[in-house]
């Protein structure tokens, strides 16, 4: 009782009231996420000799997303914590890369990136001290692949693309980047933590989804986390490697100490086998019918947001407005989207901001489908209040 009286505070995701941090279809969904956690809620996925039957499952999950991304034979990959992890431990891989080819003076190793990719790339960095040039992105908001060309060099450890990046919810060139990375010879790491397990089932669909994955032969290393479009417990992120071989970047061993020889796939020691048994369920239980199904909620539920959003004079939706993201903006000068954000905070909705342009950013998922026309009817609302000059704006861009 205690519990549910601190949750008192919190946005009501199970009305549809967050356009993210929550991804949910329904309670019999949830509920195979939520059993097949708590069976393997006391195993530690550091204990690989103790708990065979996590390493087993792990090892499935990944093949299972392997074969999903068109990976060749020989691929390999990891399960991870989250994107963050996942981002990490390619960024630490391809460093380990790098200094393998490149010996003599001691020279910080450079990432490069388009300035939509994640902060994760930079907190990598910061801990693995290396450097990190983001690019300005074109007019459409992706990566400008010529531009990153011309800051590729010899310290050049890896290159980045998003599919798609989450500020604005667009694909980068990954086909582009795919061919530069080939004629750098330099790593491209292809950052879809976001999009990984919905971008195939919506291709499957027939949306207009580019390729964006090992079929590219310059794809060097994924990101993409179970625990969005997945649909499993949080704590469930992959990093896949084209090469399994570029594993024995991430392996941490140490002897030097009484208990003997103590060794790490990832960063974290100890790990939850929740996640991983959450993932193993949530894969077997949806399918590729499955998630073709939610696939196609979520892609008709955005296009419904854009159309009222469009039919709305003083707002418009910023494009490309592609997969799951919808940001729209004012295109009325009386009319102040942060002024609307309030508004829509003040009906129950948490809502995302975009800083660059100034526009409410919201991501579909399946829960939304019930809820847009309410949505809809809110943002209307909210925008005939702005209008009146009944409410001014503040603006809060945080991420946490």
């Amino acid at each position: 009782m205690e519990l549910d009286g601190a949750r008192e505070g919190d946005y009501s995701w199970r009305e549809g009231r967050m356009p993210l941090y929550i991804y949910w279809l329904d309670d019999q969904l949830e509920e195979v996420a939520k059993e097949a956690s708590s069976m393997f809620y006391m195993e530690n996925g550091l204990g690989r000799r103790a708990f065979p039957s996590v390493q087993r499952l792990q090892s499935q999950v990944i093949e299972m997303a392997l074969s999903l991304f068109n990976a060749p034979n020989g691929a390999g990959g990891s399960f991870t914590s989250g994107g963050t992890e996942s981002i990490f431990q390619a960024v630490h891989t391809a460093r380990g890369l790098w200094e393998e080819k490149h010996s003599g003076p001691d020279v910080r190793p450079t990432i490069v990136t388009p300035n939509t990719a994640h902060p994760a790339f930079n907190k990598a960095a910061a801990y693995l001290k290396m450097e990190v040039l983001r690019i300005p992105v074109g007019p459409d908001f992706r990566a400008d692949v010529a531009a990153m060309v011309q800051a590729i060099d010899e310290r050049t450890a890896l290159i980045v693309g998003s599919a798609p990046a989450y500020p604005h919810g667009v694909f980068d060139p990954v086909r582009a980047l795919s061919d530069a990375a080939l004629a750098s010879d330099v790593p491209l790491h292809v950052d879809a933590c976001v999009g990984g397990f919905l971008n195939p089932f919506m291709k499957m669909n027939g949306e207009a989804i580019p390729d964006f994955d090992f079929l590219l032969p310059g794809v060097t290393s994924m990101s993409a986390d179970i625990h969005k479009y997945g649909f499993s417990a949080k704590g469930a992120s992959l990093v896949l490697y084209r090469d399994a071989s570029l594993k024995r970047f991430q392996r941490f061993e140490f002897d030097d100490w009484p208990r003997g020889h103590y060794a790490t796939e990832t960063f974290l020691g100890t790990r939850p086998a929740s996640p991983v048994a959450s993932a193993w369920a949530v894969f077997h239980y949806l399918g590729t019918e499955g998630y073709r199904r939610i696939a196609g909620i979520v892609a008709e539920t955005a296009k419904k947001m854009r159309s009222g959003i469009d039919a709305i004079p003083e707002l418009a939706v910023v494009q490309p407005s592609e997969s799951s993201f919808v940001l729209y903006e004012s295109c009325d000068p009386s009319v102040d989207i942060n002024a609307v954000a309030e508004q829509l905070g003040g009906e129950g909705w948490f809502v995302g901001r975009s800083v660059v342009p100034p526009a409410i950013h919201f991501m579909v998922n399946p829960i939304h489908a019930k809820v847009m026309d309410r949505y809809l009817a809110d943002v209307r609302k909210a925008v005939s209040h702005v209008k009146a000059g009944r409410l001014t704006a503040s603006m809060d861009t945080r991420t946490y």
